[in-house]
This record gives structure tokens, C-alpha cells and sequence, in this order.
């Protein structure tokens, strides 16, 4: 073994402690990394396998009823490849134990071979079969949510008449990986359920026979999907069409894509914190190291060893800290990454979810690994190439001491002889404490950073369901009924009051700009469902015009003031123009609404509703729930109390990975920048330190000056791990501004009590170390140690 090799592992023992430390941190950034991408990369590769092999749609467009021959048309639209057409209904589901009724949507499929798009994924049973009306292929989810299996049934309110449909097996399909009902964040496996019935039971039950309400495409290779929409749309659009849409709006599919681009963007942005961070920390233990050795390094030059191969043994120090974290942290990412795959299958509907570690992410996360510990070993390496043999000979000069800035505002005499010593050390190396202050303040922020969206989400919730939405439930109808016929809903057993609404689908265009939403009429004042904005303030609609939500202005560009055009997607179709009469800003959705009574006079139409929100009388509501599921007139039925509760089991469910690896990563960071600032602080002052017990100060006394710069450097750290927290948070927010839902910048007292108290925790479990190995200090061998 070479010489050097001997003199890097001997340094690397005499380091142990502070190299695990730091290989910690950097473990932490490398798993972050691994965990991320090797998540993202087993959920993307699933995704795309699930898709190609299932045909997954790229266009899907509904309509009210299309004849049959419309589909040769569409599939003669220049970069069509397949057409699927097909019946879907929403129906309303008597499912056993569940007292409530439940919303359950029933699609077409082809009795005698498999769908040409969407098709499904058989994990039970078997196919329906030809001529049996009452067969029906359930979602997996919702029959294990229901602890329904393969001979089961349920009831169906299917055109005004209950029937009970068979469950003959059970499917997943791709066009529900994320099954959840537009308007929601969080899926109801419980409470909505896909289910698939063949094709001529299902068109004969609803009057389709030689028709279709909805249609799938697939485009060819190098299609423009924009201008095939454009093209379908004015095929669909005499009958009934709502809008076509590309795959990346289907519902599903922007869930699932979303859950994989935040995937993506965290796993390429934290782990840069604790890299930055390991690489301050190997920064300045090699420059200690360095300067310790000046003599062992004028020794090793003069004896032959070159300038390079005596910097690159400084390098291999670093490079050996970094690898056996960047191993480690490659090892937990791994661990971690399998684990949180496996939460995945609770929420996304895959066939098959594998977790898999692509040989790419390894030498990434390597490579990241290395390249902070070799960006770490710069100064050090300028310093041996610069320090002289005969310069280096000689000891390095004595630290000048001067009197600190708060001595001199004159709060001396306050102050005790350690305490002046500890506020002049920190002076004396003022870069080092700035930097140790923010790497610090790093672990607090990492801290907010994770827990802040739960302190958002609940909030928007809170927000949602107590001061926004007032009902118990929301009922809405199969078509619009008239104002005389939902009165009947105030007369039903259990409803303490209603209160009715509007709502027109309608293409609302801005110039070049569009989307499809639907226009909700509320009666002014509105009791039951209030619009609610960012300032919990409640928003009164205008007499005339229409009131956007913000996200929705943005989008199309326009503000108040601006007119619009209402392309009505339902009776006659017609055309309007529309000021802008106001904005609100919300947190979920892309909303319009207007009073009641200006959309009915725009809609040139009696009072009609689409629907009604419902206060309920808790006594009365199996009566209530008994009477709702045998009306054939409701479409579906959402109870408040099952969404909230749904809510917070899905968020609880995942709090307890997220806080858990927050916490630790973030001690991880915290810990390793104070154990390391403490040990070089030990390493650099055991001769003054030793100076000092001779001379009689008392054991307490010594580690209270090393210990109390630990201290002030944390306590400057804290609020600035607040600010940068509060900083990062914001990044955040903007990452979570989507079409479907926004969160608002909230960090609770309570998230920044957890990520001071993680920090001081952090601090108080390197102060016992380092005092542990002050106590055993050896004061006869560091006093005979030469300068």
C-alpha cells in the first residue's frame, strides 16, 4: 500500500465521526433523489406500458345522441386511426351496507370482442354475455371498497326503473387509473363506482338503440390533436356535442400527470439543498484538515510527492465521504422508493405497479453524489497547489482577537468573560458562521417545506366545507326539471330546507381563447352554497353579467369588463355575449357563475334547475336516503359528510410518509451541520480549550464556550430557516397552480413550532455528543501538541 493511501485512510479514521456525519447529509440528498425519480420512473413507464397496451384514447368527446353512421365520418378525419363509440350514463346504485345511495357510471362495452380504445383490464371473472341485460363488469376499487366479489349484486335506478345488475367480473380500466368525479379532488371508492355493461342492454335501456353519447379516439402518429378536436367538434356539434378534449385534460390522465411532473420537479430541486450543504460541510473540514497538516504537506513535497498527487489525496478524502454516502443514500432511496410505490397502488388503479430502478438514476444519483464532494475539495486543492515547501515549514501565524460589535455597542459589562470569548471566535471566522447559520436554517426550511401543504389542503377545506358549502347534500337531475317540480324536493322526508340551481355546459370563448365549464346559477342571496373567496369574504352575484373565477380569467386573459362569448352546449345551443361583471379568487376549479335569474334570461328559458342543495335532519335520513334512490328524475347524489371524510382518510393516509421522512431528513441536515461545526470547533480550540482548564476554569465553564457558539449560530439560524421556508413554500405553491385546484401560502403556528423544535432537537443531540468528547479530552496530550 502506497504511502498516501496509508495517510488517506488514517485521516479518514481520525475524522470518522464528522465523514459519517456529512455522509449522512449527503445520503439524505441522494435518496431524495433516488426515491423521486425512481419513483417517477416506475409510475411513468407503468403508465405508458398501461396505456399502449389497452389503447388508451388520445381525443374523447360526449354528445346527446349521435346516430351510429356518424362514426364513419369521424373516423374519415385526417389523423384518426380508431373510433370508438359507446353508451355512458350516470345512474344511481343501491349497494348493500350503504345506506346512502351511491353514483355509479355505467359505459358501454361490446358484447362479443374486446373495445377497440379504453379496454379493460380483467383481474376476476369473466366477459359479459350476449343477451343477459342484467351483467355488468365492476371496477376492482369500488367492489373492494364495497366488499362486493365476482356473483354479487346491485341495485340500479336505470330510466325511471330499479333493476339488479350481476356482477360477472372485475376490470381496471386506463381511462380510470384516478376514478374521481369532476369537481373533486379526491376519489370515493365507495361511492363512485365504473361499471361496464354491454353495449345493446345498456343502449336499449336508455332508448340508444343505433346510437352513441360518447365517443373515443386514437390518432396517428404526428397528428395534430387540436385541429382533429376542431374537426370532431363540428361533427358532434348538431348533436349535442359538449366538447371534445385531448388526452393531457381527460381527468384521469391530468391527476395521474400531475402526480408524476411534481414527482419530477422535487426530485430534481431538494436534493440540490443537501448537496449544497454536504458540500459547505466537506469544504470546510478538508481546509481544517489542511491547515492542520501544512508541515505533513511541505514534508511530502520536498520529499518528491508532486503538487497534483499531493492535492489529489486531499480530492480522494472527499471523493471516499461522498461515494459511501452517495452508496448509502442509493440503498434508503431504493428502500423508500418501493415502500411509497406501494402507497401509489392505493390511490392509482395500474394492472401491474413494479417498482424499478433505472440504471440511469443510479449514475445520476451517483454522479450528483461525487460532484458535490469533489466541488467541496476546490479550496482545499487551491491551497496545496499554492502553499511553498519552506513557507509551509513554518506555523501558521496566531489568530489576531479583537472585541466583538456587541462589545462595543457596549453591552460589555453584561456579558461574562466565556461569553466574550464565545462572540469573539464567531467574529473571527464570520464566513464560516454565515454559512453555518444557513446550512442550519436549511433543516428548518426543508421542515415547512414538507409540511406546509398540509396546513394548505386543510385549510382550503376548511374554507370549502364551512364556510362555502352550508348544504348536507347536493342532488343533481337527469335533465333540467321545472322550478314547480323541484319544490317537491322540500316536501321530502327529512329535508329541512332546499334550495335550487342552474347549471348550462357551455364553451366560453375569449377571442382565440377557450374552455369548456359550466355556468352555475345561484339564487342572490344563496344560502346553502356560497361563493366564497381567498379573503373569506362572501361574494354577492351581480344582477346581469357573469362572475369568473381568477385562475379562469388568466387563462382566457381577459378581466372585468371584458365581454365573452357563451357558446351553450345543451337545448338549442345558442350563442350569447356576456360581460364580465366580476372575479373571485378560488381555490378549486375553474368556475362562472351568474344569479339565477340573468342565466335564465339569458337562456331565454322559465326558472329550471339543474339541480338543488339539500339541508338535511340527521333523524330522518334513511327515510330520506330510501325515497332519493328510488327517484328516477336524480342523476347523482354527493353527501358532504362522506366527501369531507373521504377527504381527510386520503390526506391522514398520506401525512404519515411525508411528515415522517420530513422530519428525519430534516434532523439529518440540521444534525450534520451542528456536529460538524461543533467537532471542527473542538478540533481547532483543544489546545486553548485545555489552556483554559489549566488555568481554572471549570468543565461547565469550557463547554459553555464551545458549546455557546453552537448555540448563538442556532438561534440565528431559527428564524432565518422561517424565512427560507416561507420562501421555499412560496415555490411551491406556484407547482400546485393547476386548472383543477390551487393551494394558498399557509404555514400554521404549529408547522413552525415542529420545524424549530426539529432544529433544536437537532442541536441539542450534537451539543451531548461533542460535550461527551470534551469531557474525555486528554488536556496533558493536547497541551503538548505543537503549533
Amino acid at each position: 500500500m502506497r504511502a498516501l493511501t496509508r495517510k488517506l485512510l488514517r485521516d479518514l479514521l481520525h475524522i470518522r465521526s464528522q465523514a459519517i456525519a456529512i455522509g449522512l447529509v449527503i445520503g439524505a440528498g441522494v435518496a431524495m433523489y433516488v426515491l423521486m425519480l425512481s419513483t417517477f420512473a416506475s409510475l411513468n413507464l407503468t403508465q405508458r406500458t398501461y396505456y399502449d397496451r389497452y389503447r388508451f384514447a388520445d381525443v374523447f368527446a360526449s354528445l346527446k345522441r349521435a346516430p351510429n353512421w356518424l362514426a364513419a365520418d369521424i373516423a374519415r378525419i385526417p389523423g384518426v386511426s380508431a373510433v370508438d363509440t359507446r353508451v355512458v350514463v350516470d345512474v344511481t346504485l343501491d349497494v348493500r351496507g350503504i345506506a346512502a345511495p351511491v353514483t355509479g357510471r355505467l359505459i358501454s362495452i361490446p358484447e362479443e370482442h374486446r373495445p377497440v380504445l379504453d379496454d379493460l383490464a380483467l383481474v376476476a371473472g369473466r366477459w359479459v354475455e350476449p343477451g343477459r341485460s342484467d351483467e355488468i363488469i365492476a371496477n376492482e376499487k369500488f367492489a373492494d371498497a364495497n366488499h362486493l366479489t365476482v356473483g354479487d349484486t346491485i341495485g340500479a335506478v336505470i330510466n325511471g326503473r330499479r333493476r339488479d345488475l350481476r356482477i360477472v367480473g372485475l376490470a381496471l380500466s386506463p381511462e380510470y387509473v384516478y376514478a374521481v368525479r369532476p369537481g373533486q379532488l379526491v376519489g370515493d371508492d365507495a361511492r363512485f363506482g365504473i361499471l361496464w355493461m354491454g353495449h345493446r342492454a345498456l343502449a336499449n335501456a336508455f332508448q340508444m338503440e343505433g346510437g352513441f353519447n360518447d365517443v373515443a379516439l386514437s390518432l396517428m402518429p404526428g397528428a395534430s390533436s387540436d385541429e382533429v378536436i376542431a374537426r370532431l367538434d363540428r361533427l358532434i356539434d348538431p348533436y349535442g356535442g359538449l366538447g371534445a378534449i385531448p388526452r393531457s385534460r381527460q381527468l384521469s390522465n391530468f391527476f395521474l400527470q400531475s402526480e408524476l411532473d411534481s414527482l419530477n420537479g422535487i426530485g430534481r430541486v431538494v436534493p440540490i439543498i443537501f448537496l449544497v450543504v454536504a458540500a459547505f460541510l466537506l469544504h470546510i473540514v478538508l481546509s481544517r484538515i489542511v491547515t492542520i497538516q501544512r508541515q505533513e504537506i511541505a514534508a511530502l513535497k520536498a520529499l518528491g510527492y508532486g503538487d497534483w498527487e499531493v492535492a489529489w489525496h486531499y480530492v480522494a478524502l472527499s471523493l471516499l465521504v461522498g461515494a459511501a454516502g452517495s452508496i448509502a443514500g442509493m440503498a434508503a432511496g431504493a428502500w423508500m422508493g418501493r415502500a411509497m410505490t406501494q402507497i401509489y397502488t392505493r390511490f392509482f388503479q395500474f394492472p401491474l405497479l413494479e417498482y424499478r430502478l433505472p440504471a440511469r438514476v443510479v449514475a445520476e444519483s451517483m454522479a450528483v453524489g461525487l460532484a458535490a464532494a469533489a466541488l467541496s475539495a476546490f479550496d482545499a486543492v487551491r491551497r496545496v497547489l499554492r502553499l511553498p515547501p519552506a513557507e509551509a515549514m513554518r506555523p501558521e501565524p496566531p489568530a489576531t482577537y479583537r472585541v466583538s460589535l456587541l462589545e462595543r455597542a457596549g453591552i460589555r459589562r453584561w456579558l461574562s468573560q466565556p461569553s466574550r470569548i464565545v462572540l469573539r471566535n464567531i467574529q473571527r471566522h464570520p464566513g464560516r458562521s454565515l454559512l453555518s447559520t444557513i446550512g442550519i436554517a436549511f433543516g428548518g426550511a426543508i421542515m415547512i417545506v414538507g409540511l406546509f401543504t398540509i396546513d394548505s389542503f386543510n385549510y382550503v377545506m376548511d374554507v370549502q366545507y364551512n364556510l362555502a358549502q352550508l348544504y348536507s347534500a347536493m342532488i343533481t337531475f337527469v335533465e333540467p326539471v321545472s322550478a314547480s317540480a323541484a319544490q317537491a324536493i322540500d316536501r321530502l322526508p327529512g329535508v329541512v330546507q332546499a334550495e335550487g340551481f342552474r347549471s348550462v355546459p357551455v364553451k366560453l370563448v375569449a377571442g382565440h381563447r377557450w374552455r369548456y365549464v359550466a355556468v352555475t346559477g345561484l339564487p342572490s342571496p344563496s344560502r346553502l352554497d356560497r361563493i366564497v373567496d381567498a379573503s373569506e369574504r362572501i361574494v354577492t352575484l351581480p344582477p346581469e353579467g357573469l362572475v369568473l373565477s381568477q385562475k379562469l380569467a388568466r387563462v382566457l386573459h381577459v378581466r372585468r369588463g371584458d365581454r365573452v362569448t357563451l357558446d351553450v352546449l345543451e337545448g338549442a345551443r345558442p350563442s350569447r355575449q356576456v360581460v364580465v361583471s366580476g372575479l373571485v379568487d378560488e381555490y378549486i376549479g375553474m368556475n362562472a357563475y351568474m344569479r339565477a335569474s340573468a342565466l335564465h334570461r339569458l337562456m331565454r328559458e322559465g326558472n329550471s334547475l339543474s339541480g338543488a342543495f339539500l339541508l338535511t335532519d340527521p333523524l330522518h335520513l334513511d327515510r330520506l336516503y330510501a325515497t332519493l334512490k328510488a327517484t328516477p328524475k336524480i342523476a347523482g347524489i354527493t353527501l358532504k359528510s362522506a366527501e369531507r371524510e373521504n377527504y381527510e382518510q386520503t390526506l391522514l393516509e398520506s401525512i404519515g410518509i411525508t411528515r415522517t421522512v420530513t422530519i428525519v431528513f430534516a434532523m439529518i441536515i440540521a444534525f450534520g451541520v451542528v456536529y460538524n461545526t461543533a467537532r471542527i470547533g473542538l478540533s481547532e480550540r483543544a489546545r486553548e480549550l485545555g489552556t483554559l482548564r489549566v488555568i481554572g476554569f471549570s468543565r461547565p465553564e469550557v463547554a459553555y464556550i464551545l458549546l455557546g457558539e453552537l448555540a448563538v449560530v442556532t438561534l440565528a439560524a431559527l428564524p432565518l430557516g422561517l424565512l427560507l421556508g416561507y420562501g421555499l413554500a412560496a415555490g411551491v405553491v406556484r407547482v400546485y397552480d393547476t386548472e383543477v385546484y390551487r393551494i394558498p401560502l399557509v404555514v400554521t403556528a404549529r408547522t413552525c413550532l415542529e420545524a424549530l423544535g426539529t432544529t433544536v432537537a437537532a442541536t441539542i443531540v450534537s451539543g451531548w455528543l461533542v460535550r461527551r468528547r470534551l469531557n474525555r479530552l486528554d488536556m496533558i496530550a493536547v497541551l503538548k501538541t505543537r503549533e
